[in-house]
């Protein structure tokens, strides 16, 4: 696997060594000793998946207060999407900055998410099928979110239609005070 650190302070983009022969590719998808030697998360706590039929559809963004310290390594399985995250750290150099970043079945590539990281992607084909691996089992209490459309973080989406569940739509504008305990928390 190959590590590519990206411009938010933790968040690194990971692409896969294929090894091909007529059969086809194999490739390692997961390892905790090399999740370790990037300074990452190795111990995964729960998997999901989530399917969208529909071209368009936006989930985020989404994320966990503390306790929580949940990190993310989310690939696209079936179809492409956008992926982006935001730094929502405090005392991070790149408080509020964000990224994009393409994953799709066929780049085979996916995208650590830290914990302190707000999380959203749209899908940019129909029947797109994503997979997370996390490192905190999902908690109820510590789900939040900010606006998909906040004009704090100016996000470009790349679909003008869009299918939003209302409670994405009904996430408040980002609010600093939400964001408070995180400081030197996720450090």
């Amino acid at each position: 696997m190959r590590f590519v650190e990206t411009i938010l302070p933790g968040a690194f983009i990971v692409e896969i060594d294929k090894l091909v022969d007529e059969r086809g590719f194999f490739a390692r998808t997961w390892c905790s000793r090399e999740f370790s030697e990037h300074g990452l998360p190795s111990d995964i706590k729960q998997t999901s998946t989530s399917f969208n039929a529909v071209k368009g559809t936006l989930r985020g963004m989404h994320f966990s207060s503390p306790p929580c310290k949940e990190g993310k390594l989310v690939r696209c399985t079936s179809g492409r999407i956008l992926d982006i995250i935001i730094d929502i750290r405090p005392d991070s150099p790149a408080f509020l900055q964000h990224i994009k970043v393409e994953l799709s079945a066929e780049l085979r590539n996916a995208l650590y998410v830290p914990p302190g990281f707000a999380h959203g992607y749209q899908t940019l084909e129909s029947n797109t099928e994503i997979y997370y691996m996390m490192t905190e089992e999902y908690k109820p209490g510590h789900a939040d979110g900010f606006r998909w459309d906040d004009p704090v973080f100016a996000i470009e989406w790349p679909e003008e239609e869009k299918v939003i569940l209302d409670r994405d739509n009904s996430y408040l504008d980002f609010d600093e005070s939400k964001v408070r305990g995180f400081f030197g928390y996720y450090g």
